[in-house]
């Protein structure tokens, strides 16, 4: 069974399992001659067979050696790894130390599932026993590279891939995941050449380019980096390489190109909440109101939690709101020929507090579409008192209305 290389994607961070395979140095085995053809990774086969396949094999064989054993736990881990039982994976992989404890590639796999289980300190330990047990094995200071890259430690990310590399300087991957803890770590023009040397080495991986595009959108470096966007997009058409050729247009200022791009990315992709936000942003900046606010709301119908499309989305509201009420008519809030109160009758009479009393409406009505449920019930009991205090205190010496409007206006548009 092959061991499996996680490969670090700059534009989310996400870590994905591959199928790519490297060359390694002294690699042992991860399986015997005689392991049942139907058992292995590399045939054509459900992981639901291959698991099947190695029950029986496993049953049957009861008096095979340990490492013939542990081959076959091996084996069915990767096909319950294929299934997405994560745990049944790491179980049968418990299981082959137990037969093996020299197996480099168990505490590899292990630690890989690990990785993608959240756990990067249990699967640094599991990385530093197949280094130990082979020091020369690239793959292992490769992964490890990648937890400690999880963990925030760009530093030791950095030195484990460039171990790998010199164990294995054509394994791409290696250099891409390290460009990727450069990029982290400040150092741009160096995952910039780390980039570039992947690409050279796998010149067909799309999500090479992808990378190295982001790093020159980084640098505002927008025409390289959509000349690489077109590149990973020729070879694979995915949401997020649409999106990021949009964002890198969308600096540009070509906006109708980066609306478009968004456009495909969702065509793509309906669910990728970050397309949707983007064109938001795009139809922000062209002034479509209307298509921005409902970009933003499908982006956080996706993503409930995507704090960049709720700060949109309010912005855009205040900003539509905005825009009506400079359109509509300055008038009171109030029917004036109904009006019965000294204090309404001057605001009728008097076009500045006429003004004033409909910025105090507007003004309130936005405050509540910003807040939460508690903060509006708070804005509703502080309106009120304003209310009363004016219907109260009007035509007294000491009272200036004008004023008393303004400061009103001031702390509506103050709250959150």
């Amino acid at each position: 069974m092959p061991a499996r290389t996680l490969l670090l994607t700059v534009a989310a961070c996400l870590i994905a399992a591959s199928a790519h395979a490297q060359t390694e140095t002294n690699r042992p085995a991860a399986a015997p001659a005689n392991l049942p053809p139907s058992c292995g990774a590399s045939i054509n086969a459900t992981p639901d067979a291959r698991i099947a396949a190695c029950n029986t094999a496993i049953e049957s064989r009861p008096d095979a050696s340990a490492t013939d054993r542990a081959a076959l736990f091996i084996s069915r881990a990767e096909a319950y790894d294929d299934k997405g039982d994560v745990d049944r994976a790491i179980a049968d992989l418990n299981k082959a130390i137990e037969f093996d404890p020299n197996s480099v590639v168990a505490f590899e796999n292990r630690g890989t599932l690990f990785v993608r289980s959240g756990k990067p300190d249990r699967a640094i330990e599991d990385y530093d026993e197949a280094i130990r047990l082979d020091p020369n094995y690239a793959q292992a200071h490769a992964d490890r590279g990648v937890a400690y890259y999880i963990k925030g430690n760009y530093a030791r990310a950095i030195e484990n891939y460039s171990e790998a590399i010199r164990l294995d300087p054509k394994h791409a991957v290696s250099y891409s995941n390290r460009a990727a803890a450069y990029k982290k770590a400040g150092r741009n023009d160096r995952a910039i050449a780390d980039q570039s040397e992947a690409i050279k080495l796998e010149p067909d991986r799309a999500e090479f380019y992808d990378n190295r595009g982001l790093s020159y959108a980084h640098n505002r470096d927008y025409d390289l980096a959509i000349a690489d966007y077109d590149k990973a997009i020729s070879l694979k058409k995915e949401a997020k390489f649409y999106t990021n050729r949009g964002d890198a247009y969308q600096f540009k200022g070509n906006l109708d190109r980066a609306i478009a791009d968004y456009g495909d990315a969702i065509t793509l992709d309906p669910t990728f909440a970050l397309a949707w936000n983007n064109r938001g942003a795009a139809y922000k900046r062209k002034g479509d109101l209307e298509a921005a606010l409902s970009s933003y709301e499908q982006a956080l119908k996706l993503n409930p939690r995507m704090t960049t499309a709720a700060e949109n989305r309010t912005a855009i509201r205040n900003q539509i709101a905005q825009r009506d009420a400079e359109a509509a008519p300055k008038t009171p809030t109030f029917d004036c020929r109904s009006a019965r109160r000294a204090v309404e009758k001057a605001i009728c009479s008097d076009p500045t507090l006429r003004r004033l009393d409909w910025e105090v409406d507007q003004a309130y009505r936005s405050a509540l579409l910003r807040a939460d449920s508690k903060s509006a019930a708070a804005i509703r009991r502080t309106q009120r008192t304003f209310i009363s205090r004016r219907d109260k205190s009007f035509g007294r010496p000491n009272y200036d209305f004008k004023a008393d409007l303004e400061r009103q206006i001031a702390l509506l548009r103050a709250s959150k």
